[in-house]
């Protein structure tokens, strides 16, 4: 995993923000007996997934590798694989 881009877009970042922020918020809220609080950091925590995924949907997310890029990486390993043997 240390190899790929996996979480390191804007997209991945700004969504565990927002959702780090709202957990923080319900959590303070939780202790202190506020279930208004609580739920406002539970929509908060909502809120970062949709924007994590609009901003994926809007390019800003890992880019999709094309077919022939698969296909090729696949062929490799399986080289690697028999010459190792």
């Amino acid at each position: 995993m240390a190899g790929s881009s996996h979480g390191h877009t804007p997209a991945a970042w700004t969504g565990s923000i927002i959702t780090l922020i709202g957990f923080c918020v319900a959590g303070v809220f939780m202790v202190a007996d506020s279930p208004l609080g609580f739920w406002a950091g539970m929509a908060v925590i909502l809120l970062g997934g949709v924007v994590g995924g609009a901003m994926k949907m809007a390019g800003l997310g890992t880019p999709k590798e094309p077919d022939s890029v698969v296909q090729a990486r696949d062929r490799a390993a399986g080289a690697e694989a028999r010459s190792a043997a």
